[in-house]
C-alpha cells in the first residue's frame, strides 16, 4: 500500500536527500500557461468573465457574484449548533495566538539627536481564498481571516467557488464562518478566476454588481489547487501572496515508543485531503513499521474516502523511510521540510527543538495534525513542497509591513557628514554627498 525507502547504512547529504525523498509531482509552470488566458480574461472583462468561467468550471452561472448580506445572515441562522460552537471555539483560540504574534514597534537612539524607529503598518486590503472542491473548509475561513483582522487590516474580501447545489453561492458553512467573523464582502468565484479578480479588481456587469464589482487587493492568501497556485504565481508582484501551496503533506518522525495506531491514523488523516496528498513516516523501528503496515489496510478500508486515501498512500509522494537512528531521522526530516511534522518519539519536546525546517511541529502523542487543522490556535495555512526551508506559515506578519522612520537633528547629521561624503565619493555617487553638504553651506 505504501512504499518503503531504506536509508539504513547510508548517510546521504542534503542534495541526495532532496533527490530521493518522496514528493508529489507538481508542474506549476505548465499549469500557469493554461491559466494565463483565464487571468487575462478576468482582467479584461471582469464580472462577465467570472460568470462565464463559473459556468465552465463550477457547473453553475452565478447570479450574485458578490454574496448578498441576507444569504450570509441566513447561513449563520441555519448553521448546526454543534458546528457553530466548534467554529466559535476555533476562532477564540486562533485570536489568542494571533494577537500575541503582533510585533512591537521599537526606537533606537543611535547617538544623541539620532533616532531610528520601526513601526508595523497593515496592508490596506487583502483577498482571502477558501477552496470548495472535493471538500468544504470553513476552518480555512478562520485561518485566513483571523490573522488579517488581528493585524489590523481594514478591508477583507473572501472568495470561494460557487456551488451548483446552493444556487450558485459558496457553501453555506463557508458563508456562516464569514458571518461569525464579521466578514460581509464575499464572492462566489473560484479557481484562477477568483485570484485574478482579487489581484486586478473587476468591473461590474449587472445592476446588482454595480460599476465596480470588486476593488483590487494588496495581498492574496489561502490554499487551493494547482490552478489557484499557478494564478498566484502569475499575479505575484502585482500583489503579495502567502506562498505557492502544493498538495498537503505530513511527515512523522517516530521511534519504538510511538503507538502504531496513532501513527497509522495520522497518515490516513492527511491522505484524506486528496489523491496527491503526501504521507511520510520516518523511523528507525522495524517493529513500528510492521505494526503500521498491518494496521493501514483495515483503517483505509474503514474510512469514508477510502479510494482517495489508498491512491495518496500508494503514490510516489508517500513512503515509509527507514533510518539507522534518530539522528539520521532528524536529518531526513530537516531535508524534507514538511508542511506538518509530528514528533512521536521519546523526549519529543527536546527532539522538536532540533527541527530546523517544518511549517508546523506537533509534539508528542496528543498533538496530532488534526488538532492544528481546527482547534490548536495555530494556523493551518503552511508552506508545502519543501518551502518551509525559507518561508513561514500564515500569520499576522503576512499582513504587516515594517516601516523604518529616521529622525536626526542637525548636530547628529553634522557628526556623520564627512563619512557620508566619503562613502558617496567611493561609490561614484557625488550628488549623495552634495545633498548632505547643502545642509551645511558655511562649513
Amino acid at each position: 500500500m505504501i512504499a518503503t525507502l531504506d536509508l539504513r547504512g547510508r548517510r546521504p547529504g542534503a542534495r541526495e536527500l532532496a533527490a530521493v525523498l518522496p514528493r508529489p509531482e507538481v508542474d506549476v509552470a505548465t499549469v500557469a500557461e493554461q491559466v494565463a488566458p483565464l487571468v487575462a480574461d478576468v482582467r479584461e472583462r471582469g464580472a462577465a468573465a467570472l460568470r462565464d468561467l463559473g459556468e465552465r468550471f463550477d457547473g453553475v452561472r452565478p447570479v450574485h457574484l458578490r454574496v448578498p448580506a441576507a444569504a450570509i445572515e441566513a447561513a449563520v441562522a441555519g448553521l448546526d449548533p454543534a458546528v457553530r460552537a466548534a467554529l466559535e471555539e476555533s476562532i477564540r483560540r486562533a485570536r489568542r495566538v494571533h494577537a500575541a504574534q503582533v510585533p512591537a514597534p521599537f526606537a533606537v537612539d543611535v547617538a544623541p539627536g539620532a533616532q531610528v524607529r520601526q513601526r508595523w503598518v497593515p496592508v490596506r486590503r487583502v483577498g482571502l481564498y477558501v477552496p470548495g472542491g472535493i471538500a468544504v473548509y470553513p476552518s480555512s475561513v478562520v485561518m485566513n481571516v483571523v490573522p488579517a483582522q488581528e493585524a489590523g487590516v481594514g478591508s477583507l474580501a473572501v472568495a470561494s467557488p460557487p456551488q451548483r447545489e446552493h444556487g450558485g453561492l459558496p457553501h453555506p458553512t463557508i458563508l456562516a464562518a464569514c458571518g461569525l467573523l464579521g466578514v460581509d464582502e464575499v464572492y462566489a468565484a473560484g479557481g484562477s478566476q477568483a485570484i485574478a479578480m482579487l489581484a486586478y479588481g473587476a468591473a461590474g456587469e449587472t445592476a446588482d454588481d454595480g460599476d465596480v464589482l470588486c476593488e483590487p487587493v494588496d495581498v492574496i492568501t489561502g490554499p487551493g489547487n494547482q490552478y489557484v497556485t499557478a494564478a498566484k504565481r502569475l499575479v505575484r508582484g502585482v500583489v503579495g501572496i502567502d506562498s505557492e501551496a502544493g498538495p498537503t503533506e505530513i511527515a512523522i518522525l517516530a521511534d519504538a515508543t510511538a503507538d502504531p495506531r496513532h501513527v497509522a491514523a495520522d497518515l490516513v488523516s492527511q491522505a484524506e485531503h486528496g489523491p496527491t496528498s503526501a504521507s511520510v513516516l520516518v523511523t528507525d523501528s522495524t517493529a513500528l513499521v510492521a505494526a503500521v503496515e498491518e494496521l493501514l489496510p483495515g483503517m483505509v478500508a474503514a474510512t469514508r474516502h477510502a479510494e482517495r486515501v489508498r491512491t495518496a498512500l500508494g503514490g510516489p509522494q508517500s513512503a515509509i523511510v527507514l533510518v539507522d537512528d534518530l539522528e539520521q531521522g532528524l536529518a531526513v526530516c530537516n531535508a524534507y521540510g514538511a508542511e506538518h511534522l509530528e514528533i512521536q518519539t521519546a523526549d519529543a519536546a527536546a527532539v522538536a527543538e532540533r527541527v530546523t525546517s517544518a511549517g508546523a511541529i506537533f509534539v508528542g502523542p496528543w498533538s496530532p495534525v488534526s488538532l492544528g487543522d481546527y482547534m490548536a490556535g495555530s494556523n493551518h495555512v503552511l508552506p508545502t513542497g519543501g518551502c518551509a526551508h525559507f518561508s513561514s506559515g500564515l500569520g499576522v506578519h503576512s499582513f504587516l509591513r515594517a516601516v523604518q522612520v529616521v529622525e536626526y537633528d542637525a548636530g547628529a547629521l553634522a557628526e556623520l557628514a564627512d563619512r557620508i561624503v566619503t562613502l558617496a565619493e567611493d561609490e561614484d555617487l557625488p550628488a549623495h554627498g552634495e545633498a548632505v553638504r547643502a545642509r551645511f553651506p558655511a562649513s
